[in-house]
């Protein structure tokens, strides 16, 4: 079975075409700047040089259509016919309660995504253009959605809960639901895989960190807990967002700068997190430069941020009433040797001790804890497309 994986983005598409075989990548690329000027797809098939086609792109179903076009063109190509794709994986950022797993795309889980976008406005609608897209150029081949938050659904109430009359959760589902669950899931099964232990015998905390960041408890391979909730906008600190603060700061701002909610909002989310406290960038490689030539601020959002993980992990911690395995994960996670020394300095109350010289790698997957560390610390590189291309084949398959 061939499986194509879409994770479509308001003004890009990022796509990979499986084997199911042995789950190799036969393709995978990005289409850029939909609807802009300069809008460009590239395309790199396995084992070819990758091709950059600039195109004029106005929209998700020209977007997909040219990748469909990439996959079979003669020189660049990996298949010799459309047909040849068995189903089409979807990433859904948000599934509310209605998704509680992956789902086969039909008119009434269409209906369902299109109902959640007044809860996910900036992701939800671009993953529905895609569905249509490929309905289109696809005619008849299966559809999944894999939603971010599906993972999550196996929070108890008490995690997932906001102290708001409840009346607002009946009416709105105002709660927590979580996202990177794909990410959180893969490494989580991995991590089991790699110390030939049942994910049902462990409790972990998965660490997801990047320029968005997320942190989740696991016991026995089921989220309990996750530090994003009703909106990636909560948890810890990030690239752009500010994540947990004092919600009475919302109308203070308003009040005191003049500022309408949606400028508010589009502060929180684009101009806070270690953008907004070091004044450099959002990207952590920029900030661990500065802060290493003498930047005060830019040392100061990398403390935050790692203050806010150490937390998390003493919080999950409590919370599984014991600690198996950390693991770390996604560009940050997998690339900073120094930041994870960081979150795991001063733990070995909890039983978690780094091995200086084992955390010396960058993306690749590794035990990085000491030899008397308690606690398993983890380096396992993420995969989300693979876990979209599995449960695509499983539903499918049914």
């Amino acid at each position: 079975m061939k499986v194509l994986v879409l994770n479509c983005g308001s003004s890009s598409i990022k796509y990979q075409l499986f084997n199911m075989e042995d789950e190799s990548v036969l393709a995978k690329g990005l289409v850029e700047r939909i609807g802009l000027q300069g809008a460009v797809l590239t395309h790199r098939p396995s084992g070819k040089e990758k091709k950059v086609i600039a195109a004029d792109i106005p929209d998700h179903s020209v977007g997909i259509k040219m990748v469909l076009e990439a996959m079979v063109h003669p020189e660049h190509g990996v298949l010799t016919k459309m047909e040849e794709i068995d189903a089409v994986g979807h990433r859904v950022a948000h599934g509310g309660s209605i998704f509680p797993k992956s789902a086969l795309i039909d008119a009434q889980a269409k209906e369902s995504i299109k109902s959640l976008f007044n809860i996910a406005p900036l992701h939800n609608p671009p993953a529905y253009l895609g569905i249509e897209a490929v309905e289109k150029a696809l005619p008849g081949v299966p559809m999944v959605a894999v939603f971010d938050t599906s993972f999550h659904q196996t929070m108890p109430p008490a995690a997932y809960m906001y102290s708001l009359p409840y009346e607002l959760y009946e009416k709105y589902g105002l709660r927590k639901y979580g996202f990177h669950g794909t990410s959180h899931k893969y490494v989580a099964y991995r991590a089991a895989a790699l110390l030939n232990r049942p994910i049902e015998e462990l409790k972990i905390i998965t660490c997801h960190l990047g320029n968005g960041a997320s942190i989740t408890a696991i016991d026995g391979g089921k989220s309990i807990d996750t530090s994003m909730g009703f909106t990636p906008l909560e948890g810890l600190t990030m690239g752009t967002r500010c994540g947990d603060l004092d919600p009475a700061i919302v109308t203070f701002l308003e009040e005191q700068e003049g500022l309408s909610c949606s400028e508010v909002n589009n502060l929180l989310n684009k101009k806070s997190g270690v953008l907004g406290i070091s004044g450099v960038s959002s990207d952590f490689r920029d900030i661990e430069e500065a802060a290493a030539q003498g930047n005060k601020r830019a040392q100061l959002a990398l403390d935050v941020f790692a203050h806010d993980v150490k937390k998390y992990i003493g919080a999950y911690a409590a919370a599984l009433n014991g600690l198996d395995v950390i693991v770390f994960t996604a560009g940050l996670g997998e690339n900073s040797p120094e930041m994870r020394e960081k979150i795991c300095k001063d733990m070995e109350f909890f039983g978690i001790k780094l091995d200086g010289t084992k955390n010396k790698i960058r993306g690749q997957e590794a035990d990085v804890s000491a030899d008397d560390s308690k606690v398993r610390i983890m380096v396992i590189p993420t995969n989300e497309e693979l876990v979209i291309a599995r449960d695509t084949k499983q539903i499918v398959e049914q």
